[in-house]
C-alpha cells in the first residue's frame, strides 16, 4: 500500500486484488501532473474550478486515484475495467468517503447526459480511446474543459490526432516526470474540427481456413480487445489444438476476450455448457455478441460474467477452463494475473477437470501449473507458443 499526497489531500491507494507483495503502485506520474494541473493550472492554464464546474467525468482511470482524491466534487468514473471499479470502492471506503460520492460506469453504459469537465486516462489502447472519445463527443459543450494524461512513452502524434479529430483543436503541454498533459478544446458542432465521422467500433471479421476449430466463425471486437480485425496467433495456435469433443461438459472461456475460443467449442458441442468470464467490459460485450454471431439455438447454454476472474462460480463446478493468460497490467509486465487465474481455475474445476493454456514459451508456465497442479503436460508446441494441459487431482492436497 502507498500513499498518494495531492493538492486535494492525502490518501493510502491499493491495486485490486489488494496484494501486499505487489511492487506496482495505483498511480504514476500522470495522474499527480494532472490533479496538479486542476488545482494550481500548473505551466499552461489557470486551475479548473471543479466547485462549479458541474459534472465532472473521469475515463480511464486505472485504480481509482483520480476519483478518490476528487471525490468531494462527485465525478463520474468511467472504465472498462471491473477490477477498477473493485479497486476504486477500496480505495473510496479506506478514505472514509461515502461510496455514493462517485458515480461507477462501464465504456458500455450510457455517458452523463453533459458532460463539463472530461479528464481522460490515456489508456493502452487507441482504439479504445477512439471508442470512448466517439461516445462522449454528444455529451460536452464548447465550455467543456478536456485534459488528458499519460507517460509520455504513452502519448503519440497519433493520440493528438484523435483528440483533434474527434473533439476539436488539441495541444500538450511540457513533459514532467515523463509525464504529459493533453489539452483539447471541443469544436462547436458544425464548424471546422468538429468530427463528423461515425464510430468505427465494432468490427467483424470472419476466421479464416486456417483458424482451427474457430474457422468460419463470425467474430466481433468491440474496441480495446486485442488484435481487432484479425486472430492473433496466440488464440490461432490454440484454436488448432484445443479440445472440441467435449461431450456436453461445463466449458470456462477464463479471460475470454472476444469469446472467440468457447464459441468454438459450443459450435463444435452443442450440448456443452459455456461460461465466458473477463474483467473487461468491452471483452465480455464482444464474447457475448461473437456467440450470438454464430450459436442459433441453445443461446441459455451461455453464461457471461464480467468480473475478477471466476467470482461468482461455485468450487468444483467447471469440467473444462480454457484460458489465453495476459502478461501485461497496462504498461507493466508481469506474470501475476497469469498465476492467478491459474489458482482460480484449480478452485472452479471439479476433480479430474482440466486447465488448458496457451502462452509464449518463454513465460514458462509448466513449473507453476506443476506446482499447482502437481503435473503439466505440452499439448503442442512452436518456436513462440506453446499449449499446456494441468489436470486437478482428486486426492492431491491444495497448495498454500
Amino acid at each position: 500500500m502507498n500513499r498518494l499526497t495531492t493538492p486535494f489531500g492525502s490518501h493510502e491507494l491499493t491495486r485490486f486484488p489488494e496484494d501486499p507483495r505487489d511492487r506496482l503502485r495505483a498511480w504514476d506520474a500522470a495522474d499527480e501532473y494532472l490533479l496538479r494541473h486542476l488545482d494550481s493550472g500548473t505551466g499552461e492554464r489557470g486551475p479548473v474550478d471543479l466547485a462549479g464546474a458541474g459534472q465532472i467525468a473521469v475515463l480511464g482511470d486505472r485504480w481509482g486515484a483520480l476519483v478518490t482524491a476528487l471525490a468531494a466534487y462527485h465525478p463520474t468514473q468511467i472504465t472498462d475495467s471491473a477490477l477498477t471499479h473493485a479497486a476504486t470502492e477500496a480505495n473510496l471506503a479506506r478514505a472514509g468517503v461515502p461510496a455514493d460520492s462517485v458515480r461507477l460506469l462501464t465504456t458500455q453504459d450510457a455517458p452523463p447526459e453533459r458532460i463539463d469537465v472530461l479528464l481522460v486516462r490515456v489508456p493502452k489502447s487507441l482504439a479504445l480511446l477512439e471508442d470512448q472519445l466517439y461516445r462522449l463527443a454528444p455529451h460536452l459543450h464548447e465550455g467543456t474543459v478536456v485534459v488528458g494524461a499519460g507517460m509520455v512513452k504513452e502519448i503519440h502524434t497519433s493520440t493528438l490526432k484523435l483528440f483533434e479529430k474527434v473533439l476539436g483543436p488539441t495541444r500538450t503541454s511540457l513533459a514532467e516526470k515523463k509525464a504529459r498533459l493533453i489539452f483539447c478544446t471541443p469544436a462547436k458542432p458544425g464548424t471546422p474540427g468538429a468530427s463528423r465521422a461515425v464510430d468505427p467500433w465494432p468490427v467483424t471479421y470472419t476466421v479464416d481456413e486456417d483458424g482451427g476449430s474457430g474457422a468460419g466463425l463470425t467474430v466481433v471486437n468491440h474496441a480495446g480487445i486485442f488484435c481487432a480485425d484479425r486472430l492473433d496467433v496466440g488464440t490461432r495456435f490454440f484454436l488448432q489444438n484445443i479440445p472440441t469433443n467435449t461431450d456436453g461438459a461445463r466449458v470456462l472461456d477464463l479471460g475470454c476476450g472476444n469469446g472467440v475460443v468457447g464459441t468454438a467449442v459450443a459450435v463444435a458441442d452443442p450440448d456443452a455448457e459455456l461460461v465466458f468470464t473477463d474483467e473487461s467490459y468491452q471483452a465480455v460485450a464482444s464474447a457475448r455478441a461473437t456467440f450470438e454471431a454464430n450459436v442459433r439455438q441453445g443461446r441459455d447454454r451461455a453464461q457471461f460474467l464480467v468480473g475478477d476472474g471466476v467470482a461468482g462460480l461455485p468450487p468444483g463446478s467447471v469440467d473444462l477452463v480454457l484460458n489465453n493468460p495476459p502478461f501485461h497490467s497496462h504498461q507493466a509486465t508481469t506474470d501475476a494475473t497469469a498465476l492467478r487465474m491459474f489458482a482460480q481455475s484449480r478452485k472452479v474445476l471439479r476433480p479430474g477437470g482440466e486447465l488448458w493454456v496457451v502462452a509464449n514459451r518463454h513465460m514458462g508456465y509448466h513449473t507453476h501449473l506443476r506446482r499447482l497442479f502437481g503435473n503439466s503436460e505440452v499439448v503442442a508446441s512452436e518456436p513462440k507458443f506453446v499449449v499446456l494441459r494441468a489436470v486437478k487431482r482428486e486426492n492431491r492436497p491444495r497448495p498454500m
